[in-house]
């Protein structure tokens, strides 16, 4: 038989979500066991700088910042593992999931905080270059490319959202879409097109983003007539959308058709009393690092008063 250990408090996931729960369960003496999953303070460790994180007036680098999120939750006394939940049992409590396919955790309360992966075109160059220049989030980077010419690829509404974000700060945006239409609603298909400084590329694919250490052009092909070009940029956004890390809750927590948790309005409640979930895995709206720790308050604070009713009881 496997090992069993039992928790009061399970926290999955380790970005600025995971973390502040850790803080927030730990300071409410919930001793919190974390599991960071595979990448260790999710997306904010492929970002290089972060500027609009309040109290870091010089900013500060996105790995850094979350060393200083898990070292406050471990002087707090969250317990932090290395690990990977593999399967979840949420049909009794107290809740059982397992980690590396190894080891069962049995927890009176389950704050799931795993995040988003940002989808990618899959190129190599994109690989090599992301953080140095190559980025999945405008709101967050775009500052950087001030006055500076840059490329979005992507058709939807936070591609045409990003692209107008941008075109405030750059010179010019080169837009890239893939078909022959947008899938965006149409109020932003009309605002991108008014403004003068987005450039649209229909039927147009991505080959290649190119530079040596920082991006500096990029080789793209119109897929109806063949012709390549090359365009020079400093930047190159990719916004072809989010996914959830949500699939290991498939059959036990309601979500919608992408995949986000859905928890009830003002609150980290999932439809299981005493699961919760904060971050990007059920915020597809705002998405940013402040929102994320935010919400990883509001899980710790109910997963504190749902923990104390049922000692009550």
């Amino acid at each position: 038989m496997a090992e069993i250990e039992k928790v009061e408090c399970l926290i999955i996931g380790s970005g600025p979500a995971g973390y502040t729960a850790a803080i927030y369960a730990a300071r409410a003496n919930l001793k919190p066991v974390l599991y960071q999953g595979l990448q260790p303070g999710g997306q904010l460790t492929i970002t290089t700088d972060v500027e609009n994180y309040p109290g870091y007036p010089n900013g500060i680098m996105g790995p850094q910042m979350m060393i200083d999120f898990e070292q406050q939750a471990q002087r707090m006394g969250a317990d932090i593992r290395w690990g990977l939940a593999s399967k979840v049992d949420f049909g009794s409590r107290p809740f059982k999931v397992e980690i590396d396919e190894e080891k069962w955790i049995e927890a009176d309360a389950v704050i799931i905080a795993t995040g988003a992966s940002a989808k990618w075109l899959g190129l190599d160059s994109e690989e090599r270059l992301n953080g140095h220049g190559v980025s999945a989030c405008a709101v967050c980077d775009g500052f950087f490319f001030k006055g500076k010419e840059v490329a979005i690829v992507g058709a939807g509404d936070t591609a045409c959202e990003e692209a107008l974000y941008l075109s405030k700060l750059c010179s010019t945006v080169h837009m890239l879409i893939r078909r022959g239409e947008m899938r965006a609603s149409k109020v932003m298909q009309d605002r991108v097109m008014k403004t003068p400084n987005i450039k649209v590329y229909w039927n147009t694919d991505t080959l290649e983003v190119m530079g040596e250490h920082k991006v500096d052009s990029i080789k793209i092909q119109n897929n109806l007539t063949n012709e390549i070009s090359v365009v020079p940029v400093s930047a190159f956004f990719v916004a072809i959308g989010h996914e959830p890390n949500s699939q290991l809750f498939k059959g036990w927590l309601d979500m919608d058709e992408q995949g986000y948790l859905i928890t009830t309005a003002g609150s980290s409640k999932t439809n299981i009393e005493g699961v919760f979930a904060c971050g990007d895995v059920q915020d597809k709206t705002y998405r940013q690092a402040v929102t994320a720790a935010g919400s990883g308050c509001m899980a710790a604070l109910d997963a504190e008063r749902y923990l104390g009713a049922l000692e009550t009881h």
